[in-house]
């Protein structure tokens, strides 16, 4: 239960608990913001954990002299954060990734809408997925790790890992950071933030219900076959 309660109110109040952070551990909040990171693109088990709003909490938290983040380490912290977490995700796709679909021990985490939403981006945009889901919440962690699975070739996954991971934390990092001194988002930080996870997890969603539905219709019209 204090688990679950820790990351409730990383969410709702995130910007309260990074400046929390920063008080008590100093230099120490970039390692962990590394983690966090890491952990979020990186470990295929973790897709829960905060991106795109922890990215634009702390850009906002450095655009304040007060805020105890210094811009330009935040972005080159992230940035290789992002990359090999993505880079360490694809090799656990490559190597295990069968094996633990297989498996079924993280059927709860690894949910087969997620697997089939990340299939579904890799037929649009092919190997491009891998920058355009940096965008997207859950498709962000399976992608790399799909990728992996179906053996892509590591040279074109780590272009497409650098480019994206670069524009994922410029654009997120950067809009914090650009607009962090308005008063107005200041003095309502939280409601962005939950702002920003709501508009990131909505696609999410939407195709999690498609595929339900196509499944559902497929199911129904096989029922009715003589």
């Amino acid at each position: 239960m204090d688990s679950i309660r820790f990351f409730i109110d990383l969410f709702l109040n995130l910007d309260t608990v990074l400046k929390d952070w920063v008080a008590l551990y100093g230099a120490w909040i970039y390692m962990m913001l590394f983690l966090i990171i890491f952990m979020e693109t990186g470990v295929v088990v973790t897709p829960f954990l905060p991106g795109d709003s922890l990215l634009f909490t702390a850009g906002a938290l450095a655009a304040v002299t007060s805020g105890g983040l210094n811009v330009w380490v935040l972005l080159l912290v992230v940035f290789c954060a992002a990359v090999l977490g993505d880079m360490s995700n694809y090799m656990i796709g490559y190597r295990w990734g069968r094996r633990i679909l297989e498996s079924g021990k993280f059927s709860r985490i690894i949910r087969p809408e997620h697997i089939a939403s990340t299939e579904a981006f890799f037929a649009r945009h092919g190997g491009k997925t891998i920058s355009f889901a940096r965008f997207f919440p859950f498709i962000r962690t399976f992608a790399p790790f799909v990728a992996g699975i179906s053996a892509m070739e590591r040279r074109y996954f780590e272009i497409y890992n650098l480019l994206g991971g670069f524009v994922w934390v410029t654009v997120f990092v950067g809009a914090g950071y650009f607009f962090g001194n308005i008063p107005f988002i200041e003095k309502n930080l939280e409601f962005l933030v939950i702002g920003i996870i709501l508009i990131s997890v909505l696609p999410v969603i939407i195709q999690a219900v498609q595929n339900r539905l196509k499944a559902r219709a497929r199911q129904g019209s096989e029922g009715i076959l003589p």
